[in-house]
């Protein structure tokens, strides 16, 4: 019995330093990853601290841009419908962004690495867009650039007076497609006109056919205007005058379907088309319709 005793407390013994001993390497192994890191470790912690301070700044660039698109496409919308009457279409329906969300396998990694490449590809458009806006303006503001922007001849103007502009338009006398050199804006009988900008008046014509009443003003760099179907001018030949000035009234005076106002640019002796030129005179909407109008409408009034 005393040697039974003595194998089973022998035994116990064993298993309890066993124990202590798969117990003491557990605690020692705990011990030793909480308070000593291997190389890689410290590499991927530090990889990890780079890529939060990355996403950080880059989630803050992609809500700016985010916001940017919205109010470009909140405009390209309403362009498009002034335009076509409907709502713009959309050009990338599914997107990346779509295909890969789906795919919840991919690492971290992969989404800030693509997400910075969009970053950057976006931030390089709103720069060719900014620098675009930039020369315009420049060129806008230069003394020595062109004549643009010029101010609209009639006050008060809407898109719903524009009438048919430069091109191939059906006279409403002959019924026959004819060469149309300027736009029409429809008015009042005695509505004022005013100058598009500052020039010399070269021509006051009084004649009865063709644009009747018409006057001529040149703003220099090639840019000439003309005010055709006039009922009567309070200008003269050789008159300096300001934009804005009143140099006479509408009419029908000549070849004129009604009242309205013929109204000419050119350069060089070259027709344009003046509503190419009347941008800074009215909102972004109402110029969107201008455009439609003026290229839409065909059948002129003289």
């Amino acid at each position: 019995m005393a040697v039974e005793r003595n194998r089973k407390r022998l035994r116990f013994k064993g298993i309890r330093r066993v124990f202590s001993a798969f117990l003491v390497s557990v605690l020692f192994y705990v011990a030793f990853s909480l308070l000593i890191s291997t190389r890689e470790e410290r590499l991927l912690l530090e990889e990890n601290r780079v890529y939060a301070r990355r996403y950080s700044g880059m989630a803050s660039k992609a809500r700016m841009l985010g916001s940017a698109l919205k109010d470009l496409q909140a405009r390209d919308d309403g362009i498009h419908r002034s335009l076509f009457h409907a709502a713009a279409p959309s050009l990338d329906p599914v997107t990346a962004v779509d295909i890969i969300a789906a795919d919840d396998s991919l690492s971290d990694s992969f989404f800030l690495s693509y997400s910075a490449s969009k970053a950057e590809s976006l931030r390089k458009m709103a720069d060719n867009v900014e620098d675009n806006f930039r020369a315009v303006f420049d060129a806008l503001a230069s003394r020595k650039a062109s004549l643009p922007p010029l101010s609209l001849p009639l006050k008060d103007m809407s898109y719903t007076r524009t009438g048919a502009s430069v091109g191939e338009k059906l006279n409403p006398f002959y019924k026959k497609e004819v060469h149309h050199s300027g736009i029409d804006f429809v008015a009042r009988s005695g509505e004022p006109v005013f100058a598009s900008a500052d020039g010399v008046v070269t021509d006051v014509d009084r004649g009865t056919r063709g644009m009747g009443y018409m006057v001529e003003i040149n703003h220099g760099n090639g840019f000439v205007t003309r005010y055709g179907f006039l009922d009567d001018m309070t200008v003269s030949k050789g008159q300096s005058v300001r934009r804005g000035s009143r140099i006479g009234n509408v009419g029908v005076a000549g070849s004129s379907y009604g009242p309205h106002l013929h109204y000419e640019v050119l350069r060089g002796g070259e027709v344009q088309d003046p509503v190419n030129y009347l941008f800074a005179s009215v909102s972004p909407e109402e110029y969107a319709n201008m455009l439609y109008m003026s290229a839409n409408t065909g059948q002129s009034m003289d």
